[in-house]
């Protein structure tokens, strides 16, 4: 039986975030590290994928900084692993830039990504994005719509009282869907207000969107909760459980 991420594992002192590096290159691992220990960060390392689900099982981390390329075990196994223990932001360090290692990166669940070679302030301010919408918000009221509710103080969500796995990237963004029902918003703008970003790549955003719908929609394949607006973007459209089983 695998173990179980406890909601009251010990987090690192002084509020700082726990954060497990791992990486095969030690010149990399040891530059992330660095970068992210000066900015306040407590850090594990790895240089490969059984090391880092044991440390990860040792000390859970608050986010997972993952090589793509491990040797042994890759960094989607990984990935994989390390979510099904319970819900942990991972971003993805890969060697290329093509768009299939990236897309399988977010497919698994990382929630964000950076191609090598990369700039480790840019890492660092990555981390902090993730980890600042990771932390419960001002507004933690329940939100529910269309036979789904959104709890941001329980970071639980539900579908028709059955509940959802989903990544912090999804919850993120079917809480902010169903805060804003029938509006229309463009990839560009779901970036900026869900991921904190003023530019990226707007395939994170298609990739999110596609895997919520496969959680959230009797029918993946005709949505009729998150709609797509051609041209524009997406639409939430709170249709409610009896409308959707006619």
């Amino acid at each position: 039986m695998q173990q179980s991420y406890e909601p009251t594992a010990a987090q690192a002192p002084g509020g700082a975030a726990r954060v497990l590096v791992v990486d095969d290159d030690p010149t990399v691992a040891e530059v992330v590290t660095g970068y992210l220990e000066r900015a306040g960060h407590i850090v594990d390392r790895a240089g490969d994928g059984p090391t880092a689900l044991a440390r990860a099982a040792a000390h859970r981390p608050d986010l997972v900084v993952l090589d793509l390329m491990l040797p042994g075990m890759d960094g989607l196994e990984v990935c994989r692993r390390i979510r099904s223990r319970g819900p942990v932001p991972v971003i993805m360090l890969t060697a290329r830039g093509d768009e299939e290692d990236r897309v399988l990166g977010l497919e698994v669940g990382a929630d964000d990504y950076v191609t090598k070679p990369f700039s480790p302030r840019e890492l660092v301010l990555r981390v902090e994005s993730v980890l600042r919408r990771a932390r419960p918000g001002t507004d933690r009221h329940p939100v529910r719509a269309g036979g789904l509710t959104v709890d941001p103080a329980a970071r639980r969500a539900t579908r028709d009282g059955a509940e959802l796995a989903l990544t912090l990237r999804e919850f993120d963004l079917l809480a902010f869907f169903l805060r804003h029902p029938g509006r229309v918003y463009s990839r560009e703008d779901l970036m900026r207000e869900v991921w904190g970003w003023e530019f990226g790549d707007l395939s994170t955003v298609t990739v999110h969107i596609r895997r919520l719908r496969g959680k959230v929609e009797d029918d993946p394949a005709r949505p009729r909760l998150i709609q797509t607006v051609w041209g524009v973007g997406y639409r939430f459209e709170p249709v409610e459980p009896e409308a959707r089983h006619p």
